[in-house]
């Protein structure tokens, strides 16, 4: 039976679907996509579909792929989303459609449980209590676990500073000298990865490995023939990180410490640490003041010899400092290389510094882009403006995956390569996606979502409300929110575009409701783990418990799920375009005037779509959700851009007046009529 026919059968009514999914009934824009990625995977080639919400993407590209017999990569934007994956969908579906494959989970080292390094991590920890507590913790749950993923260990916040101590970076692994390497859970991801049929990874570990080729993946790859990526939006901003190149002054005054640590300890009185490390550090801090104070999280534009604002022969001779502060440790490393595979590494970082230091110290690469982040420490970047020729060259023209025996002779079987989002732009061609990730040769399907919109969801944009700029404007964001969270009891998200605005609309709730004399719990991103935010929020729509409103930026406007009643509300500050005097953007604004193209029209807007509908799918997840959009920002229904942003959200009915917004709400707090 052909493969289209076999997904025809899972989707029908009645079909294997039905024992995997909860509530399932057939919808036309599932089947269309699973039987557009059947066709891809049988005949090869590149496939990009934006799924609508609700369309069910995700059974939508497993079942054509489980069924097809060919070796499967699954990638997707979080680790969080991988573990539902692996752990929930995957198994349910090859449960349903009797499928005996093996399966696999495979993440960045910075996920396992080093060995080597939790040994040492007591040495570290030193008499700090909380530290000595967290690190008895992980140390009992090592005794126990077979995969060594932290995911697996209860209650360890993601910001622990434990963390750190007890898992590997590329720098400080000591691969196969390390004495643990036998028993070394990474290496054990890895072989499992290789046995599998199915393997499910992350965007930054298929990056990470496209740059350094150190995951595992140039071993994995090869032998793959159909490679998924899901929340696909992703992929581009992601692969910008790894394909560039960065130097910061905390990784130097790292190394610094580590070097340090490994002479006191290994090969004391035979080169003076003291002194190697103390030039690394000074260096680095020296760096650190040339730079300036700037305000934290600030981006200063590196066109030429130096950074905007700095002069060029204090900033190139702070470069060379640097430079050779890591030459003399690479010196004393290497009198010192046979004694321990320690030292080893360290010479390898050292001479990664050396280079990395010189490369910055020349002109920037033309198709390329430099500039410099301020915080506590220093991080100079020089990135490459998306991953288009990356793509082009290391990823789709890749080898052919090898044949299996039945194969033997047909060389027409090409890899296939599914893309797929709720979000890839705003025009039918997709070309806020294609174009910056090299997909000149994808075919492009967009199904819409089976929601109805104009009965679940409304849309309010408040015509009286301060401009974007004007300083009153959070607090004016504050105050409706307010009136919303008391009129539902909570059951409110308010995402903002900057944390500056996340901090001001976050305090101005707590007074507003602590003044209305309400007892909703007002969660801020950043003062909990975000899976505790989370958490948090969902059980607020408990019978008897107290009410949630969340204030968020940054990460929640995308795959935070919180469908039924828990969600009614969803407030957004402001028009989410990307922030004008940032170096990336300019350099990509700059590109695009220089070939006759609009840089607002090509690539603001479109980033800015995409983005507001990323934010506005949190509002419906299921058939029977309902709720309210507002959107603080009067900008979207008096420019003439704002239809184009209005014609990317999904097609809600309009709120005129605050009358009618008010009703709305009211409504909701009504059982559906």
């Amino acid at each position: 039976m052909a493969l289209a026919d076999e997904v025809m059968d899972v989707f029908a009514d009645g079909g294997a679907l039905s024992q995997a999914a909860d509530q399932f009934r057939v919808r036309d824009g599932q089947t269309q996509m699973a039987l557009a990625i059947a066709h891809t995977v049988a005949e090869g080639g590149q496939l990009v579909v934006e799924a609508g919400t609700g369309v069910g993407k995700t059974f939508s590209y497993l079942v054509p792929a489980l069924l097809s017999g060919e070796r499967v990569l699954l990638s997707t934007a979080t680790k969080a989303l991988q573990d539902q994956l692996f752990g929930r969908d995957v198994p349910r579906l090859l449960e349903a459609l009797n499928l005996p494959l093996r399966t696999a989970l495979l993440k960045g080292r910075g996920s396992y449980l080093c060995l080597h390094r939790m040994a040492q991590a007591r040495h570290d920890a030193g008499g700090e209590r909380g530290m000595a507590h967290a690190l008895a913790k992980v140390e009992r749950w090592a005794l126990t676990t077979r995969t060594g993923d932290l995911a697996e260990l209860p209650g360890l916040d993601e910001r622990s500073p434990v963390i750190p101590l007890v898992t590997s970076t590329r720098d400080n692994c000591l691969g196969q000298q390390c004495p643990q390497f036998k028993a070394c859970h990474v290496n054990l991801a890895r072989r499992e990865a290789l046995a599998a049929d199915v393997v499910v990874i992350n965007h930054h570990l298929f990056f990470a490995d496209l740059a350094v080729r150190e995951s595992g993946m140039a071993e994995l790859l090869p032998s793959v023939r159909v490679v998924i990526f899901d929340e696909a939006h992703q992929l581009n901003e992601t692969g910008v990180q790894f394909l560039g190149l960065q130097l910061g002054t905390g990784q130097v005054l790292d190394f610094a410490r580590d070097l340090l640590a490994a002479g006191l300890q290994q090969a004391r009185g035979l080169t003076d640490w003291q002194d190697v490390a103390g030039k690394l550090e000074h260096a680095a801090r020296e760096l650190r003041m040339v730079a300036g104070k700037g305000w934290p999280g600030a981006k200063l534009r590196w066109n030429g010899a130096a950074p905007e604002g700095i002069g060029a022969t204090q900033w190139q001779g702070g470069l060379d400092t640097l430079r050779r502060a890591a030459e003399d440790a690479a010196v004393a490393l290497d009198t010192v290389s046979e004694l321990s595979p320690d030292f080893v590494r360290l010479a390898e970082r050292a001479g990664l510094l050396v280079e990395r230091a010189g490369l910055l110290t020349e002109p920037c690469p033309p198709d390329a882009v430099r500039w410099v982040d301020i915080g506590t420490q220093l991080r100079l970047v020089q990135s490459p403006l998306d991953i288009a020729d990356a793509v082009r060259k290391r990823v789709l023209k890749a080898d052919r995956p090898a044949p299996s025996p039945q194969e033997q002779g047909d060389e027409s079987r090409s890899r296939a390569w599914i893309f797929t989002s709720a979000t890839l732009g705003d025009d039918p061609q997709l070309r806020w996606f294609t174009e910056p990730c090299g997909l000149d040769e994808a075919q492009v399907l967009r199904v819409a979502s089976p929601f109805d919109y104009a009965q679940q969801a409304a849309l309010y944009v408040p015509r009286q409300f301060p401009r974007p700029a004007d300083a009153g404007h959070p607090d004016a964001v504050a105050a409706l929110a307010a009136k919303g969270v008391l009129r539902l009891g909570g059951r409110t998200l308010v995402l903002t575009t900057t944390l500056r605005a996340l901090r001001s609309i976050g305090d101005g709730l707590r007074d507003r409701l602590r003044a209305a004399g309400s007892d909703v719990d007002v969660l801020v991103q950043g003062e909990w783990p975000k899976r505790v935010l989370m958490e948090r929020f969902r059980a607020g729509a408990d019978a008897g418990a107290t009410g949630c409103v969340l204030v968020a930026s940054a990460s929640f406007w995308e795959g935070f799920d919180a469908p039924g009643d828990v969600l009614q509300l969803v407030v957004i500050d402001k028009l989410p375009f990307p922030p004008p005097g940032d170096p990336l953007v300019e350099a990509r604004t700059r590109r695009l005037e220089s070939q006759g193209r609009s840089g607002f029209g090509d690539y603001s807007i479109p980033e800015a779509a995409v983005a507001l509908k990323q934010g506005a799918g949190r509002l419906i997840r299921r058939e029977s959700d309902r709720g309210v959009l507002v959107v603080c920002d009067t900008r979207l229904v008096s420019m003439g851009y704002g239809r184009r942003l209005l014609a990317a959200l999904p097609p809600m009915r309009r709120l005129a007046a605050e009358a009618d917004f008010e009703q709305a709400l009211d409504d909701l707090t009504q059982p559906p009529g």
